[in-house]
């Protein structure tokens, strides 16, 4: 459920380059602060995942909403049984 809900939202990531800084901007729209930043569009993706990886672990220690994305709820693992 995870890496199907990592897979969905890097889909939906936008990125964009800095021309002058030579480096290249990601983020995820909808997913507040979830953003990254590298010299090569590769290495911004990477980030980006990782970003997104610590944010949601954050989100659900933390007891916070988690935005529901191609159907996958994550607020759900984190209810007990």
């Amino acid at each position: 459920m995870l890496a199907s809900y990592l897979d969905q939202a890097m889909q939906q990531a936008v990125y964009e380059i800095i021309e002058d800084e030579e480096t290249y901007w990601g983020e995820i729209p909808g997913l507040q602060g979830v953003w990254a930043r590298h010299t090569s569009l590769e290495g911004c993706r990477r980030e980006l995942r990782e970003a997104l990886g610590d944010w949601i672990a954050l989100r659900l220690r933390l007891g916070l909403a988690i935005p529901v994305i191609a159907e996958i709820d994550l607020n759900r693992i984190a209810q007990p049984a």
